[in-house]
């Protein structure tokens, strides 16, 4: 079996096992107190290990049956918090890919039928019971955020403008007839949920904790109604680059026939049913050897809108424009977040409508989101034609803003716009 470093902070483990494999306690899934090296046979203790940040190892189990699901409070998480003691997950960092995987804990609200959200609960990570004839499963009533936590080098754990997600879910929330967690809420939520997968979060360069938050209508309705009860959860997954390529191009198809969104409708949101609607253009794209969609407006059919799960810029000489928010885009927050970034850098940023033309002249292009945070675009494909960027290679703006971004979220820098939250 192949031998994989794990690496957090400064604590290096070196095993000849998978990560799978026997060598874990198979009633726990963590490491015992002693073991033996799949090459050597011989015999260690942790306590012989090279701690170098003393990190504490306990023995719980994870992940039971959900019927045996143990509920903790989020008064009893934040009177615990401080005095866990954590081990780093089993993986191996270097092969994180952007898909789950599966942690300890989640995060469980119900909304009353007065519209008041119950204390919340951390319980393990598991399937969860819905009805149905839940408004969720039938007329798709529900919305996700997406956002990051970021190990420093020093160990301690980043978040990033955690209030930016809770604002625009609320938005969200009113738009589909569903009531919404506080602000204060969702990110004390989103802390505790954190801070109890700590041992998830990727060592500092090596990916990053996804946090996905969901909203939904869980009560049961038969009729064409709003859910008469509702869900808020979290769940937590480490990650690492979205797209194969990673830091690198990617290639763009124009999608001239189907649409993402309509004037009036839900693009504006980040509903449920705004991400499946795609598939069916990506999925064909992606068999043609493309990375992704990008998708112009439905009216015209010439302005530019947005890619599957990323907003777009477009850039020439000094000047750096995206399609306006206009109901039909989803108002990113790492978009948000690139604009003030690059009008701080003396760069010039128009939010405005932009013909296809455009895009086929510019000097780069690339895509926001949470999920990719900057994606440099290679080429882009409309009608046939094929465009190409530069040299091919990562773009100087993309490039710029991309270290500037990460550098900030991952307390690299100095964060002078109050954008990142220390959990410890």
């Amino acid at each position: 079996m192949e031998s994989c470093d794990i690496t957090a902070g400064r604590l290096h483990l070196k095993q000849y096992l998978s990560p799978r494999s026997s060598f874990l306690n198979p009633t726990t899934n963590f490491l015992p107190s002693t073991f033996l090296t799949a090459k050597t046979k011989t015999r260690y203790s942790l306590a012989s290990l090279n701690l170098q940040n003393h990190f504490s190892f306990t023995q719980s189990s994870v992940r039971p049956d959900s019927s045996t699901m143990r509920r903790e409070s989020a008064t009893d998480i934040s009177t615990t918090l401080s005095t866990d003691t954590f081990e780093l997950a089993n993986i191996c960092w270097d092969d994180l890919g952007f898909g789950l995987v599966e942690t300890d804990y989640m995060y469980l609200m119900k909304c009353s039928s007065d519209g008041t959200f119950s204390n919340g609960e951390l319980v393990q990570f598991g399937n969860i019971e819905l009805s149905p004839s839940s408004g969720v499963l039938n007329y798709g009533q529900g919305l996700f955020e997406g956002l990051k936590a970021y190990r420093k080098k020093d160990g301690s754990i980043l978040m990033f403008r955690p209030e930016e997600n809770a604002l625009r879910m609320r938005m969200g929330a009113e738009r589909m007839c569903m009531p919404a967690p506080t602000v204060d809420q969702f990110v004390e939520a989103v802390k505790l949920t954190v801070l109890k997968n700590k041992r998830w979060v990727p060592p500092a360069g090596k990916g990053s904790l996804y946090i996905r938050p969901l909203l939904m209508g869980s009560g049961a309705v038969l009729g064409l109604a709003p859910a008469p009860e509702y869900t808020f959860l979290i769940y937590v997954s480490p990650v690492g680059n979205y797209f194969k390529e990673g830091l690198a191009p990617i290639n763009l198809v124009v999608e001239n026939e189907f649409h993402r969104a309509t004037p009036g409708g839900t693009g504006g949101v980040k509903t449920i049913g705004n991400y499946a609607s795609v598939l069916k253009a990506q999925s064909a794209a992606k068999a043609k050897g493309y990375s992704d969609v990008l998708y112009l407006d439905s009216s015209h059919k010439k302005y530019l809108e947005e890619v599957s799960s990323c907003n777009v810029f477009i850039v020439k000489d000094r000047k750096i424009t995206t399609p306006g928010i206009k109901g039909t885009i989803l108002p990113g927050i790492t978009r948000k977040s690139i604009i003030d970034v690059a009008r701080k850098q003396g760069f010039q940023v128009e939010e405005r409508l932009i013909p296809v033309e455009e895009l086929l002249e510019a000097d780069e292009v690339f895509c926001t989101g949470t999920a990719v945070v900057v994606s440099p675009v290679g080429s882009v494909t409309y009608l046939g034609k094929r465009v190409t960027y530069g040299d091919n290679g990562v773009g100087v703006v993309s490039q710029q803003l991309y270290s500037s971004l990460t550098s900030l979220q991952m307390g690299l820098m100095e964060d002078t716009m109050g954008w990142t939250v220390a959990l410890n």
